[in-house]
Formats: C-alpha cells, structure tokens, sequence
C-alpha cells in the first residue's frame, strides 16, 4: 500500500481532482453520460500523466532542498514507478483522446504542452506559454467532443486563468526554485512583480468570461467580474502593508476559483 499512496501523492492529487471535476462539470451539458464519462477519464489521465512527470524530473531538485512532503524524496515510492506511471497515462490520455474524433487533437496538444512545462521550459522565460496553451486546449477539447466549435473568448479566458494560476501556482515555491537553479518567468518577475502580473491575467480571464458570450452579461458574470475587482487590489495593498503577508497570494486564489466557477457556468451556454 506504501508505494500506492506515494503514487497518489506523486500526482498532485488537488489539482489533478480540481481540473477534472471542472472538466466534468464543463461536459455536462450536451454530453451524453458515456460523452462525460470519456471526457472526464481523458482529462483524468492527462492530469496524472502530468503531475507524475513533474515528480519524476523534479525528483533530484525537490531532495537537494529537503522536500520530504514529496513522495520520491522522502521514499514513499521510487522514481522509477513514477516515470513508468506518467508513461502509461500519457499512453492512456492519447487513446482516450482518439475516441472522441477530432476533439482528441486539443487533449493531445493540452497533454504536449503541460508536458513540456515539466521539461524542458520550467526554467525558461517562456514558462508561462505551457499553461495558458494547455489551459485553453482543456475547454476546447470539451467543447469540441460535443462536436461544437469553442468560441474565440472561451479560449482567451482558459489561456488567461492559466497564464494568471501559473504566477499564482509559482509563489509558494519561489525561494525553494531559486535554490536549485529554476529561472521561469515568475522568478525573473520576483514575488512582487508575479503577484501583480498573476492579479491583471485572472482579472482579464474573469473579464472575458464575464463579457465574452453572446448577449446581456450574466448576473453571476458581473457579480464575479465585481468581486475580483475589489479583493485583487485589497489583497495586494494588504500585503504591501504587512510583511509575510500571503493576503495577496489568496485573493489571488480565490479569484482563480472564481473563473473556475464562471467557466463551468459558461459552458452551459455552448
């Protein structure tokens, strides 16, 4: 059971179960059950595939700097059979994928580029482009499976509340990265400049999924467009008046769960 529950560790197991479900959710409509339940298995080991990936290469990195809440570090479960595991869902996210006809291009393309984040771009300044590609191919492969066309502002919303959860995602780890040599973008930028830059792109995606569909703006679009209009600029002047203060980094979270919200709701509108 030990090397089992590393495995599930290894995966990231919170935002492997948060992307699925929104993926999930996002299906829902116009899906039949077999529909969603093929979507949400795809994504499912897309996630996986990633979040052991990243495990596996950061392996060295994470126990040069003592990571021992990581599974490999702290020998829970060897590299190895995580590398094999990441191996076997990416194998699964591409054939999964194909059954869902040309939608599986957007899953594979998500897949591509998240896995290319892990290696080789994380230390790159172009860091950011895996997020927002793989997050704007995650809507457009549910989409596309139903055998609609994603809208412009649908895909601009996914590539901006990836490109702002990647600054966001980025913060916690900043002084650990810069131990073992990792040069993103968002460690060019600092904790400062990464928090504001992360505040203007999940404002940005809450603005286009808010007014990007057709018609009137939803109640629950303005009312979130609203409300990250004024706990993203409270956060950041919080933090600027505490030291260590991490208000910032959560009302950049919060506002993340906010565009979550709002694109599953949008999608009800495909």
């Amino acid at each position: 059971m030990r090397p089992l529950l590393g495995l599930v560790r290894a995966c990231h197991p919170e935002p492997t179960a948060a992307v699925t479900l929104a993926a999930a959710l996002l299906a829902l409509p116009g899906h039949s059950a077999g529909r969603v339940l093929l979507v949400t298995a795809t994504v499912l080991a897309s996630q996986l595939a990633v979040g052991w990936s990243n495990d596996a290469i950061d392996a060295p990195r994470d126990a040069a700097v003592g990571r021992t809440d990581k599974p490999i570090p702290a020998g829970t479960v060897s590299r190895r059979v995580v590398a094999v595991a990441s191996l076997g869902a990416a194998l699964a996210t591409v054939a999964l994928a194909l059954l869902s006809g040309r939608a599986a291009v957007a899953a594979i393309v998500g897949l591509v580029s998240a896995l290319a984040y892990n290696w080789p771009l994380k230390s790159t300044v172009a860091s950011v482009l895996p997020y927002a590609v793989s997050f704007a191919a995650l809507p457009a492969f549910v989409v596309l499976a139903r055998g609609a066309r994603p809208p412009g502002w649908l895909l601009a919303a996914g590539a901006l509340l990836g490109a702002g959860a990647h600054f966001a995602n980025t913060l916690p780890d900043l002084a650990d990265d810069a131990r073992t040599g990792v040069r993103g973008l968002p460690h060019r930028l600092g904790p400062v400049g990464s928090q504001v830059v992360a505040a203007v792109l999940l404002l940005a995606a809450t603005a286009a999924l808010a007014f990007g569909p057709p018609g009137p703006p939803s109640w629950p679009g303005l009312a979130g467009f609203a409300g990250a209009a004024v706990v993203l600029p409270i956060g950041g002047y919080t933090a600027s008046r505490r030291t260590g203060s991490r208000a910032a980094f959560r009302a950049v979270l919060v506002v993340a769960l906010v565009d979550v919200v709002l694109l599953v709701l949008a999608g009800r509108t495909l």
